[in-house]
């Protein structure tokens, strides 16, 4: 057997494509001291990957070319030279897109895994894995969320943004959610609860179509895109009101020609709290973040909304994807696994 592994052939220019990438074979790693190998199960595909392809310095490096694309992973144990991770037992952690990788107990975000009772393995990649818990420290820990507030998400139909109105609907708020076609306002209003649903693509003016349903303004506006969402939602916020930024995927694609922000004063004006996060820098809130989520998971109170890809050859094009907006819910890619077919 051997690792097969997803590299970076080419920067990415725009939206990714399958010729970026190139799949190679290399011998499955051994752990030195203190480490361990796992065997990845899934991959979750995160739009912050988009900002490591191009060769530019981020809150990460940039993968050089020919190096593994580096991304959370959920995989089991196979071999340990740490007595804390043993074989058999499931982790969540930032791996590479790779049938094997190697950790140890300083990987980021490595979170040892209790799957329960017939959760789906997946769901600790998603709602229950970094989506859930972002949307959850994001809107309790950035944005203060309370009972009787209005609550605005963008890519609402997406990993973060799908959990982020269900929790807030959870904490007795009215959401909104802003999509990119009508089949994605029908799916959060009809299917995940938000109250109402705006498509950006066919609204001549954004901020417009927020104040008619939301006349005394917004209170927390959870920001997963940037550019000209978050210009026209600017425009929108009640005094002292708070905007979570979490992600700017309206430049992920071009980060050499930014949309510019022009109506920025008003986060002085209205005297706004305009925070962003990373969820690794929240670590401790993570525990607790995930008993309530699987509390409303197993009581039926959250949905789940799951894009499965299936086999590691088809993640580059399970990526770009994602990336043209074309997948709703959380997008993933379950390995398949050919040592358990001989």
């Amino acid at each position: 057997m051997l690792n097969r592994q997803v590299t970076l052939k080419s920067h990415v220019s725009g939206v990714p494509k399958e010729e970026n990438f190139e799949m190679i074979e290399t011998p499955i790693p051994e752990p030195g001291e203190g480490e361990f190998v796992i065997r990845n199960l899934y991959f979750s595909l995160e739009p912050a990957i988009r900002g490591w392809l191009d060769g530019k310095e981020n809150y990460f490096p940039p993968i050089p070319l020919g190096g593994v694309v580096r991304g959370p992973s959920v995989g089991r144990v196979v071999k340990s030279n740490n007595p804390d991770y043993q074989p058999g037992e499931v982790v969540f952690a930032l791996n590479h897109w790779e049938d094997y990788s190697v950790l140890d107990s300083e990987a980021i975000l490595l979170q040892k895994l209790h799957p329960k009772g017939d959760t789906p393995l997946s769901y600790y990649i998603g709602p229950l894995g970094g989506s859930g818990t972002t949307a959850y420290v994001g809107l309790h820990d950035i944005g203060h969320v309370k009972e009787g507030q209005t609550v605005v998400v963008s890519a609402g139909a997406g990993a973060t943004g799908s959990m982020v109105g269900q929790i807030a609907k959870q904490r007795g708020c009215t959401v909104i959610g802003i999509v990119g076609s009508d089949d994605k306002v029908k799916l959060i209003t009809e299917e995940l609860g938000f109250d109402h649903g705006i498509n950006y693509k066919t609204t001549d003016k954004l901020s417009d179509a927020v104040m008619k349903l939301a006349p005394e303004g917004v209170d927390i506006y959870y920001d997963n895109v940037g550019g000209p969402t978050l210009n026209e939602m600017l425009l929108t916020m009640k005094v002292q009101s708070r905007i979570v930024c979490c992600g700017m995927i309206a430049d992920y694609n071009d980060t050499d020609n930014p949309n510019p922000i022009t109506n920025l004063w008003e986060v002085v004006a209205r005297q706004l709290t305009m925070q962003g996060f990373l969820l690794h820098f929240y670590s401790e809130k993570v525990p607790a973040a995930l008993d309530q989520l699987e509390k409303w998971i197993a009581e039926g109170k959250i949905k789940v909304m799951e894009h499965i890809t299936h086999g590691i050859a088809n993640t580059p094009k399970a990526y770009g994807e994602l990336m043209s907006g074309k997948t709703t819910g959380k997008a993933l890619v379950q390995l398949d696994l050919p040592e358990e077919n001989g």
